[in-house]
């Protein structure tokens, strides 16, 4: 990364990665020190060849965003081994298919293109990748005109994406496997452990919650 050339003062982060806010909580608690190093040894601004290798293996990734006012989303994406892909070591590309119509994570891209990536390898070496930069929304047209990316079975078996995100990096670094569990893969089609309720539109409740509400609503008014 460089030799940094610290000047001083509470927050003073100058020539180092990350935000104010770290380095002056860096400052505050004592970890300038253990910060240098992690930002010396481990904080690039590009993909190395091992973190291509391990991003071109995930089989999911968390995807944080924000909309201009700072309010945050975070998003879960998942697919075969590929599903996100590695154009080089500056660019990411993972497709977005047909959901709940929302549309929040790629709705905060247009008022905000800062995107954060977190990968984590659960079943094998229970490790993580941040990757941090900015997104851009790629039609599925531009994304086979401009980058070739067909959409074959190799994202998601069955669906085909209607769109994709490009990520151009600008920070990239671990997410040490501290505190990481290990996890077994299981076929969901086979797994229904006795008593669970099925998994749907209404697993939390909602709408038992809002339909009671407008009850009361209701019964409230015919009191008046």
């Amino acid at each position: 990364m460089g030799q940094y050339a610290p000047r001083g003062g509470l927050d003073d982060g100058e020539g180092l990665p990350g935000s104010r806010g770290e380095h002056v909580l860096q400052r505050l608690f004592a970890t300038r020190e253990r910060a240098e190093r992690f930002y010396d040894r481990q904080v690039v601004d590009r993909l190395t060849p091992h973190m291509r290798e391990f991003v071109a293996r995930q089989e999911m990734v968390f995807v944080g965003t924000s909309d201009a006012a700072g309010n945050c989303d975070t998003s879960f994406r998942a697919g075969p081994p590929g599903f996100v892909r590695v154009m080089d070591d500056t660019r990411l590309m993972y497709p977005e298919f047909r959901g709940n119509g929302v549309l929040a994570s790629m709705g905060n891209m247009l008022e905000n293109a800062h995107i954060s990536l977190l990968f984590v390898d659960f079943f094998e070496d229970l490790v993580g990748l941040h990757v941090n930069g900015a997104a851009t929304i790629v039609t599925a047209y531009d994304a086979v005109r401009r980058y070739g990316l067909e959409d074959e079975d190799r994202t998601v078996p069955g669906r085909r994406a209607e769109r994709w995100i490009t990520v151009e990096v600008e920070e990239a670094y671990i997410h040490c496997s501290k505190h990481i569990p290990l996890l077994v893969r299981q076929d969901r089609r086979e797994r229904r452990p006795e008593g669970r309720r099925p998994a749907g539109d209404d697993y939390f409740g909602v709408g038992q919650v809002r339909s009671a509400g407008r009850e009361r609503e209701v019964a409230g008014k015919s009191v008046e």
